[in-house]
Order: structure tokens, then C-alpha cells, then sequence
């Protein structure tokens, strides 16, 4: 099966979680998104996004919202970029076994290496951990979202049974988040072969109780 276009991979992340995409609001993300990927989240607040965006304070607000917003908004469309990129990794793969290893290692490859999130992972986990547990909501459902319809579309092409793949996929997230925020672990997943390893061996076995 081939990769899904941008247009068919986004709408998966689900209509309420998507990240305002008129022009305007686009402006602001990218300004944000720059802001926070050289200054960090700390030193950062929204007058200065609004600057480097130039337009005014009011305009951030109405257009996002306030800080914890405009964080939100912006790792959400970085996550909302990032599934093309998964998708492209997995989409030549003949199982939905070999896809969620290669999956699983393609998302904590590039979580961990994006400019933005693996950045502020690194520089600032504290002021991270609020957005990948308590200010989670929208890119924790949307990516579980994702997971789940790609498993399910696995499943249809190899004949498997229609079960509800959402638990599976909400462990994966889960499990992902926790070696994001916590990298001290007795698992070694310190190259793409200990990751597939890693799934291979922990996260494939999920797909039976699915």
C-alpha cells in the first residue's frame, strides 16, 4: 500500500484536534515555532511571538489563544508533519507487525531528533512534561487516532479480524511517551536496531490482545 497523500494522512488526527490552518494563524505558528526553537519555552512569551509574527498581542490571542495555547497549537502541527514521514517508512512494509515495529522506531527517530520537540525535550523536560501528560489531550487522542487507523487498515489488507485496535494503540502511545520523558531505562534504545528489537519483542505480542 502506498504512502497516503498529506491531504488523506491529516484528517485522521481528528477535526477537533486540528491546529487552526488559515494563513494568518499559519504566521503565527511559524513565528512560534521559531520563537520556542530559539529561546525556549521559559524565555518565551506571547508578545515576543507576536513580534516575530508581526502582528499585535490581540491578534495572537484571538487567532490561538495564550501561551499554553499557542505551545499546544504549535507541537500539534509538528505532530500533524510527522505522521507523512511515519507513513512513508511503513507503507512498502507487508505486515502489520513489521509496520508497527518500523512505525514505533520512525516516531521516537524523529521525535528525537526534530529541532523543536526533541530540542525542548532535551533543553527543558520540566516545562515539556505538562504538554505530553496534563496538556495532552488533543495530539495524545490525535495520535492514538492515527495508530489506530493504521493498525486497522493493516489488519483489512492482510484479511485479520475487525477489532477495535484503540487500546493497542493508546499503550503504544503511552509506552512511546514514557521512554520521551524518561530516557533512564533498562532497555537499550539507543539506535533504530534496539528500537525494532524492543518492538519486536514488547509491542507486537499487544497486537493478539487487540
Amino acid at each position: 500500500m502506498a504512502a497516503r497523500s498529506t491531504d488523506e494522512t491529516l484528517p485522521v488526527l481528528g477535526a477537533g484536534a486540528q491546529p487552526p490552518s488559515d494563513a494568518l494563524s499559519e504566521q503565527i505558528l511559524d513565528a512560534a515555532r521559531e520563537q520556542f526553537m530559539t529561546f525556549g519555552l521559559r524565555r518565551s512569551t506571547v508578545d515576543d511571538v507576536a513580534k516575530r509574527a508581526r502582528v499585535s498581542r490581540v491578534t495572537v490571542y484571538r487567532r490561538i489563544g495564550n501561551k499554553d495555547s499557542l505551545v499546544s497549537a504549535c507541537l500539534l502541527r509538528e505532530y500533524r508533519r510527522f505522521v507523512v514521514e511515519v507513513d512513508e517508512a511503513v507503507a512498502a512494509l507487508p505486515t502489520v507487525e513489521d509496520r508497527l515495529v518500523e512505525g514505533f522506531a520512525a516516531v521516537l527517530r524523529h521525535i528525537r531528533e526534530h529541532p523543536l520537540v526533541g530540542g525542548l525535550l532535551r533543553l527543558e523536560p520540566e516545562t515539556m512534561l505538562p504538554f505530553l501528560t496534563l496538556e495532552s489531550g488533543p495530539a495524545f487522542l490525535a495520535i492514538r487516532g492515527y495508530l489506530a487507523g493504521r493498525l486497522r487498515d493493516a489488519r483489512a489488507a492482510q484479511g485479520g479480524p475487525a477489532s477495535d485496535p484503540t487500546p493497542v494503540a493508546e499503550l503504544m502511545v503511552r509506552i512511546t511517551v514514557s521512554f520521551l520523558l524518561n530516557p533512564v531505562s533498562c532497555f537499550e534504545l539507543d539506535d533504530d536496531t534496539q528500537v525494532r528489537e524492543f518492538a519486536r519483542r514488547y509491542l507486537v505480542p499487544l497486537l493478539a490482545a487487540g
